[in-house]
């Protein structure tokens, strides 16, 4: 499947040293051009603010040295940063960049640009006590209110085994956005999330809720797995217990990551539980239309192995989810692997089988996130690594081997919300003659990984019918395709 090109798009990164280790990643559109960008962040050393040139086909740090650069400060040289997520925070159309920074006495960062340049809002007098507060390692963002003005999610990863979550999000009643000024406050407790437990993995999007409301998946190290479903007044509730997907496994969290694995509409679930079983949950419902799981995993598929993440994309666009494994090689070989997940015949469950990974394989990589983006424009996938045990190591960048790129057609979808921000959290749906498929805008892959806010669908052959847009505020929108509507990116805008 997979050919290495990290050479070729690194050679400039290479000159400037990219040799400290690498960890979460995030895509946005750093510099506002309507192009996206990759966001690393680093143990050691300053972040990486990395965009495509097209005329070098090569990816260039826009985070030099000079304090006169606008992403000057996102380096953050004095932080060790693990993991990063950005949205828009304060619904002025330009999403912000969250850090996760795990030394002691230095705070995470929260970047918004203003003045010109990024600058971090927990270093004004405003946000300092809310910023001494915060302990996690894992993050993500949702609308939970559906006003396009994101909350920060935190999951904590604590030896004690018990860690609080927290919620950021701006207080409206205190800010002044048209002045810069963005008060954070946490409001897990009001929310119903501040929950004590330990993990990493968590993903968002409308996993319960049919009106579009972003719901929360946690997948836990120890004790049962979070599903808050969004009650649409602000507050969630956990339901995993009787949704069937608690699935208690000590010491069992990493990657997790929503997908619509048998083309149902229904949000599916698949995870990780490291040196543990593998789940792929499959979303269906009970005699009185209640949402229930069911794990479809095969033993193949479930087989214990030190993963830390899992990727589900459609990297050859032949219309078929692959999960991508990313396994960590800590007492001997641990070689990624990649599985296609194939719609199933009359109702059947899909079908799960594994497939030749190519030079993706790395039998002793001690891979740490990961991020999927087309980064110039082809239609095609990209699949970025990054290494946090590995000095001189830091990043691979995989694409499909010439053998795989073939006539095949393919979809991407850009959903925006009201402000003109990327619409995290939306559900896009797509209808083609034979069938249809379901993504969600950002999801994220659990720890570390943070996808680009676009939903991709492969097409092979097939010719699109029908979009139709969910977003978190519960706005809805249809949009009727014609058969030359392949092979393009297209926007959808907010209904207003």
């Amino acid at each position: 499947m997979f050919q290495d090109i990290t050479h070729q798009m690194l050679r400039k990164c290479f000159e400037s040293s990219t040799l400290h280790l690498c960890f979460g990643m995030a895509v946005t559109d750093i510099d506002n051009d309507g192009q996206l960008e990759l966001i690393v962040v680093r143990f050691h050393g300053s972040n990486l603010v990395l965009k495509y040139n097209k005329l070098e086909n090569q990816l260039e740090n826009l985070a030099v040295d000079d304090p006169l650069c606008p992403y000057y400060a996102l380096r953050d040289v004095m932080g060790n940063a693990i993991d990063v997520c950005v949205c828009d925070v304060d619904g002025d159309g330009r999403e912000e960049i969250y850090i996760v920074n795990t030394n002691e006495n230095y705070n995470d960062k929260l970047f918004k640009f203003r003045n010109g340049r990024y600058e971090d809002i927990f270093s004004d007098e405003v946000n300092q006590d809310i910023a001494r507060q915060l302990t996690g390692l894992a993050v993500t963002c949702i609308d939970r209110n559906g006003t396009g003005k994101y909350a920060i999610y935190l999951a904590n990863y604590v030896r004690e085994k018990m860690g609080v979550r927290a919620l950021i999000e701006m207080d409206e009643s205190c800010s002044d956005v048209a002045n810069g000024v963005v008060v954070m406050r946490n409001v897990a407790q009001e929310a119903g999330l501040a929950k004590l437990t330990s993990g990493r993995g968590v993903t968002v999007g409308p996993i319960l809720s049919k009106d579009g409301r972003s719901d929360i998946f946690c997948k836990n190290k120890h004790g049962p797995n979070f599903l808050f479903k969004n009650n649409g007044n602000g507050t969630f509730t956990d339901v995993a217990a009787e949704s069937g997907i608690s699935d208690a496994f000590e010491d069992g969290d990493w990657g997790v990551m929503l997908a619509d694995f048998n083309g149902d509409g229904k949000l599916d679930i698949v995870y990780s539980n490291w040196n543990g079983s593998h789940r792929i949950f499959l979303q269906t419902t009970d005699d009185e239309s209640n949402p229930r799981f069911r794990n479809i995993a095969t033993d193949e598929f479930a087989e214990p192995s030190p993963l830390r993440m899992v990727v589900a994309a459609d990297f050859n666009n032949d219309g078929n989810i692959k999960v991508f494994m990313s396994n960590f090689a800590h007492r001997g070989p641990a070689p990624n692997r990649l599985f296609q997940v194939k719609h199933g015949v009359n109702g059947q469950d899909p079908t799960i089988k594994e497939m030749r990974i190519g030079e993706a394989l790395e039998p002793d990589g001690e891979g740490g996130g990961c991020a999927v983006i087309d980064l110039n424009g082809d239609g095609i996938l990209e699949l970025i690594l990054s290494y946090g045990n590995t000095p001189g190591h830091p990043l691979s960048i995989f694409t499909l081997l010439p053998d795989e790129i073939t006539e095949r057609r393919w979809l991407r979808v850009q959903v925006l919300t009201y402000q003109g921000a990327p619409a995290r959290g939306a559900k896009v749906t797509l209808y083609t003659h034979k069938g249809r498929q379901t993504q969600v805008i950002g999801t994220d892959a659990g720890y570390l990984c943070h996808m680009e806010p676009v939903a991709h669908f492969g097409l092979n052959h097939d010719i699109p019918v029908k979009l139709e847009v969910l977003w978190p505020d519960t706005k809805f929108r249809v949009l009727n395709l014609e058969a030359s509507s392949v092979n393009l990116e297209m926007t959808v805008s907010h209904p207003g």
